[in-house]
């Protein structure tokens, strides 16, 4: 039997902060013992992977070797308008796929979704 992805974990300056905006970037909750330092959010939806964020010392200071890629429920432009208001920044902006960074800098895209 093969292995699943029960969590994916990040390196980071700030596990609160960062957890925050994954949580509401996915649809879910920050664990309520979560600090700076360890931080917890629960998957949002049935077998998707939970994620863990531990503060390190060092900070980012290459690509991301990793990302994630997300689809857009309704449309790429009002995905990309929501992700910006929680603290996301573009980095290239395409027409199959829109590059954008997490408040901590990290790499992930958003690609059209069923109503594209």
């Amino acid at each position: 039997m093969p292995s699943i992805i029960t969590t994916v974990t990040w390196d980071c300056s700030d596990a609160l902060v960062l957890a925050r905006f994954w949580a509401a970037a996915l649809g879910s909750d920050v664990d309520e013992d979560s600090t700076p330092a360890k931080a917890y959010v629960e998957a949002a939806g049935w077998g998707a992977p939970n994620m863990w964020f531990n503060q390190v010392p060092e900070p980012k200071t290459a690509k991301n070797r990793l990302h994630l890629d997300l689809r857009a429920p309704a449309g790429m432009a009002e995905e990309i308008a929501r992700l910006e208001s929680l603290g996301a920044k573009v980095e290239r902006r395409g027409t199959a796929i829109t590059t954008m960074r997490d408040p901590e800098g990290n790499e992930f895209c958003v690609e059209p979704g069923p109503a594209a």
